[in-house]
């Protein structure tokens, strides 16, 4: 009888690309060699590329979307949910409830990371310029400067949310419930 599961032991991966490099050859020659590709990667928002043994960050002044650690600090300088675990939950500055793992969708409790002064306007991605919006808001928002409080809380998606609801959303997205120190109520020991 014979084995019809044989495992193949030539197994080969696939043949690295190289790519054609000029290189100054004998009395002004270009000489043209072969040399592998660059490894490219991202890291918080910046490209790095790493060619022949060299690492080189690409200098990028004023990026367009805010860098990981500015979006932590933006996240702290929002108003708390009383009651509620400030990792989990925030406010946003016209007093919508916004959920941390609702990020860029358009629900009522999505939020985004803004620009006060849009970028399109030369505002830079810095702390000072950033708040938590909630996204709704934020879209409708756009790059007007001349946009009033008042006009944007209009633009509000009008949310009710219970504190049971809370708590299962918290508990479908991070597997438990944590409640802020100053949630009140009965503690049981």
């Amino acid at each position: 009888m014979k084995e019809s599961n044989r495992k193949n032991k030539n197994v080969s991966s696939s043949p690295k690309r190289t790519r054609p490099v000029n290189l100054p050859g004998p009395s002004g020659s270009r000489d043209t060699r072969l040399s592998p590709p660059p490894s490219v990667s991202v890291l918080d928002g910046e490209i790095i590329t790493e060619e022949l043994g060299l690492l080189e960050i690409s200098p990028k002044t004023n990026p367009r979307s805010f860098p990981y650690s500015v979006k932590q600090q933006c996240w702290e300088k929002a108003e708390k949910v009383k009651g509620r675990d400030p990792d989990r939950w925030r406010r946003d500055p016209l007093g919508n409830t916004i959920f941390r793992k609702l990020v860029g969708c358009p629900g009522c409790l999505c939020h985004d990371y803004d620009h006060i002064i849009p970028y399109s306007k030369g505002g830079e991605s810095t702390l000072e310029n950033c708040q938590v919006l909630q996204a709704t808001v934020n879209r409708s928002k756009g790059n007007r400067t001349d946009i009033s409080k008042a006009e944007l809380i209009q633009r509000s998606s009008y949310c009710r949310v219970s504190g049971r609801d809370m708590d299962l959303l918290e508990l479908s997205a991070y597997g438990n419930v944590r409640h802020g120190q100053d949630s009140g109520g009965c503690k049981i020991q």
